[in-house]
């Protein structure tokens, strides 16, 4: 009997390891998923109110720019358009480096996820 018994007591003490185990990794887990959550909230968070900001002085800024080109060139409309082409050609270098923009993103969120 006292093999039984001590089979008994191993598988006991294995059973209560992996239960431990899994209520562990279970923790780990929820910590890692909140760490996550966390880190992507307050990133968007940042990019939204920065991102508004700089908008706005972008908005300010342009018709300013505008403004002067047209007094430069007599014309208020050949500033504003002037602005528009410049804006647009941005636009187009921005998409011409979309594929070096998206490596970049999956690198930097890479190793903060992955970590």
């Amino acid at each position: 009997m006292s093999v039984f018994e001590d089979l008994k007591h191993t598988t006991e003490k294995t059973s209560d390891i992996g239960e431990r185990y899994v209520r562990a990794s279970h923790q780990y887990f929820r910590l890692k998923v909140f760490q996550q959550l966390t880190i992507s909230l307050s990133m968007a968070a940042k990019v939204l109110v920065v991102g508004t900001l700089l908008f706005g002085g972008l908005v300010f800024l342009s018709i300013a720019g505008a403004i002067e080109l047209g007094n430069a060139l007599n014309s208020y409309s050949l500033g504003f358009l002037m602005v528009g082409l410049i804006y647009l050609v941005i636009a187009l270098i921005c998409y011409l480096l979309r594929k070096k923009f998206n490596a970049f993103i999956i690198k930097k969120v890479g190793l903060k996820f992955f970590n």
